[in-house]
C-alpha cells in the first residue's frame, strides 16, 4: 500500500486547486477531481492521465507510462509519472493536474460517442 504521507503530501498540493479526492484502488489510490479520475498513485509513484495533447510533455521530461503485467506482456496505460521536481511545487503540479484532467474529460468524451457511433453504422 502506498504511504500516505506521500498521498497527503500530494493531496495538500493540489490544494489550492479546489477539491480533490482520493480512492483507494488497485493497491494504489486513484485521485479525482468532481468525480473524474485524471491521477493515480502507485508504489508511492504519481501518474497523470495522458493523451496526444499533453503526452509531449511528459516524453519531453523523461517520463514513462504506468505499467503492470498482463497476462502475457507489460501493459502500459494512458498514465504517465510526474516528474520528480514537480512534487514539491504546488503552481507546477497543478498545472500538469489541469492538462491530466482535460484529458480525462476528452477520453471520457470519445468513450461515450463511440457507441453512439457504432448503432449509426447497422
Amino acid at each position: 500500500m502506498p504511504d500516505s504521507d506521500f498521498l497527503a503530501h500530494i493531496l495538500d498540493l493540489l490544494s489550492p486547486w479546489g477539491a480533490v479526492t482520493a480512492r483507494k484502488m488497485f493497491g494504489g489510490y486513484g485521485i479525482y477531481r468532481r468525480g473524474t479520475m485524471f491521477a493515480l498513485i502507485a508504489d508511492d509513484e504519481l501518474y497523470f492521465k495522458v493523451d496526444a495533447e499533453n503526452r509531449p510533455t511528459f516524453e519531453a521530461a523523461g517520463m514513462r507510462p504506468f505499467t503492470y503485467e498482463g497476462k502475457s506482456k507489460p501493459i502500459a496505460m494512458s498514465y504517465w509519472q510526474a516528474p520528480p521536481d514537480v512534487l514539491d511545487e504546488s503552481s507546477t503540479l497543478i498545472e500538469l493536474a489541469r492538462g491530466a484532467l482535460d484529458a480525462a474529460l476528452r477520453s471520457r468524451q470519445i468513450k461515450s460517442a463511440a457507441p453512439r457511433a457504432k448503432s449509426r453504422q447497422r
